[in-house]
């Protein structure tokens, strides 16, 4: 089997939880309804299930190779991402300025979550270009923007991240790496940076690398730290590539998984290429504001981490319902069936398949409503409409990030259970879904981070304001399920009073301690993001109910609507419910945790 594109769900998400529709209403965006959505899609699924899908396990199997300095990606890697470029797909909802489609990051939010489905290692390189490519719409001079972007949003050139280095991991404060003033006000660069994701490939002819790096009197600290474009090849005048910069790839990483994404070590300024030693690199934005300006690119890059984890959650799944339809073993404990049945009749992979699916629906339909909200905060003409909107996305960032990337482990380890033995066989294909989703809570902010962000910049900064006028958004929506004639209806409205109530429990102990008590907070801050993310997915579940009874009863589509209806009920009675021990962990727990002493573990 590979992979299919979510297309239906994904359009039903766009659609009636998302409202493209109404994000076409916005500036800009007059010709991006659901027409267009349906469309682009549509052709995204297409392409990823034809041309890139079927890389994904040949990618795994042939990785990446390094050789002195120089590394070829897996087969057919090179080929299928030249069709991804030529389709336009790294510039779905990049500026038409550089060439871009200048699409909704709703359309653009699922057209990731589809190349990512097909092929998770494969998608890397577009998503950094993609975060690159944000970095310097935002803080480049004019000059940088016209020089790279056009050339990076249609796939010419790729783009990387370099933050990480050996002693300075997610504590940037700590980074060596120098950069140096010249006389023609460019920059030469020396240091190294590990954990590049494409930081050298054969699949375009240009990598625009984005450094942090420190000038000779920066001060200490991350307040020192400045951002610069250093690309493997200079630019010419005429645009075309010129001098090797003296930045090369030391080696590649062996990992657990996502083995067709070549993860490189960078050496800067080891006088190797054509321009002397140091790399020559140029500042984005002014000095001593580099950690801002790259923080625009990880926010970006956060975002579609989540997207990540939803799509390789739905590629797992769908390996799974496979196998579970097709392997025969045991007799039904009801007795339904004379004899041994396809394992899909049993309760428990009943229950491991609901809990797969419930959990990547969830994760979509926040993240799309997450989108959406990025797009009218970004482009709607209504100061207020645009602000509140903006709150909302950045609460919603580090759970669409946290949430979508910890469930694709919990998914994808559900999917080798319900393979049984043969999940465990590298063969059946499901063992690498688990290898390669471990990384995605790691990279770009591990989930810690993204709770501690949710508790002091999202939480407590504002006294809980953002997170108050979710839960009373929540509330009006469960007077209206409360109100409907479906038993379905009226459980889930239960099921989200409760949770709402846990999770207004634990925004006023995180207000009031986080100064008091910031061991106590910050203990129960992961716990803190999950109990979030079940209520605001459980939220977007709900909506998803009232829209697929309502299909139902006008006769439409009756099996997508029937399982949209069975999916939410199982999110709230096995998903929702698991807010009640979250904030009791995080209310009474945390003694528990910060008592022990470090020297008796």
């Amino acid at each position: 089997m590979t992979y299919r594109a979510p297309v239906k769900d994904l359009l039903f998400c766009v659609k009636e939880l998302a409202g493209i529709d109404h994000v076409a209403q916005l500036p800009g965006f007059d010709d991006a309804g659901f027409e267009t959505a349906q469309a682009v899609i549509e052709e995204s699924g297409k392409f990823c299930d034809g041309v890139v899908a079927p890389l994904n396990w040949s990618g795994d199997q042939n990785p990446a190779k390094w050789n002195n300095g120089v590394v070829t990606t897996s087969p057919g890697f090179k080929e299928a991402y030249k069709s991804l470029a030529e389709g336009g797909w790294l510039g779905v909802h990049q500026p038409t300025d550089f060439g871009g489609q200048g699409l909704p990051k709703t359309i653009g939010a699922a057209c990731i979550e589809i190349l990512v489905g097909s092929n998770l290692s494969f998608s890397l390189c577009a998503m950094l270009t993609g975060g690159a490519a944000e970095a310097l719409i935002t803080a480049g001079s004019e000059e940088l923007q016209q020089r790279y972007l056009p050339k990076m949003i249609d796939g010419t050139w790729t783009g990387t991240m370099n933050l990480t280095e050996p002693q300075a991991g997610s504590d940037l404060a700590l980074v060596r790496s120098k950069a140096v003033k010249q006389g023609d006000g460019s920059y030469r660069i020396s240091g190294q940076k590990i954990f590049i994701t494409y930081g050298e490939h054969d699949m375009s002819e240009n990598i625009v690398h984005l450094v942090l790096a420190r000038t000779p009197d920066a001060p200490e600290g991350v307040k020192g730290i400045s951002l610069f474009v250093v690309p493997k090849f200079l630019v010419n005048e005429d645009g075309s590539v010129g001098k090797r910069n003296d930045v090369f790839c030391a080696s590649l990483e062996h990992k657990l998984g996502i083995h067709g994404s070549p993860t490189a070590v960078l050496v800067f300024g080891d006088n190797k290429g054509d321009v002397g030693e140091g790399a020559i690199g140029y500042i984005v934005g002014e000095e001593n504001r580099g950690l801002e300006y790259m923080f625009v690119m990880m926010n970006a890059a956060r975002y579609d981490v989540g997207m990540q984890g939803i799509g390789l959650s739905d590629r797992a799944y769908q390996k799974a319902v496979e196998y579970a339809r097709d392997r025969v073993q045991s007799r039904p404990v009801d007795g339904s069936q004379p004899g041994s049945a396809a394992i899909i009749h049993h309760p428990d992979v009943k229950r491991m398949l609901l809990t797969m699916r419930a959990l990547t629906e969830g994760g979509r339909a926040m993240a799309l409503v997450g989108a959406a909200a990025y797009d009218f905060a970004h482009h709607s003409p209504d100061a207020e409409v645009a602000k509140q909107n903006k709150a909302f996305y950045e609460y919603l960032v580090p759970l669409i990030k946290g949430y979508g990337t910890e469930n694709s482990v919990e998914v994808a380890s559900l999917g080798v259970q319900v393979h049984g033995g043969m999940g465990f066989i590298e063969e059946t294909g499901a063992a690498q879904y688990y290898r390669d989703a471990r990384i995605l809570p790691i990279y770009e902010g591990t989930t810690a981070i993204q709770a501690n962000d949710l508790v002091g910049r999202k939480t407590a900064r504002d006294g809980g304001a953002v997170a108050k006028t979710i839960a009373a958004q929540i509330a009006d929506l469960e007077g209206v399920l409360a109100g409907r004639e479906s038993a379905a209806g009226k459980t889930l409205a239960k099921r989200l009073k409760a949770a709402r109530e846990d999770f207004l429990a634990v925004v006023d102990f995180v207000v009031a301690n986080v100064k008091a008590k910031p061991n106590d907070v910050f203990a129960g801050s992961v716990p803190y993001l999950f109990l979030a993310s079940h209520l605001v997915a459980g939220w977007q579940m709900a909506r998803a109910l009232i829209v697929a009874e309502d299909k139902l009863k006008a006769g439409e589509d009756t099996e997508f609507f029937t399982a949209k209806v069975a999916t939410a009920r199982f999110f709230g009675d096995h998903i929702l419910t698991r807010t009640a021990s979250l904030r009791a962990a995080i209310l009474e727990g945390a003694d528990s945790v910060t008592t022990l002493p470090a020297d008796l573990f």
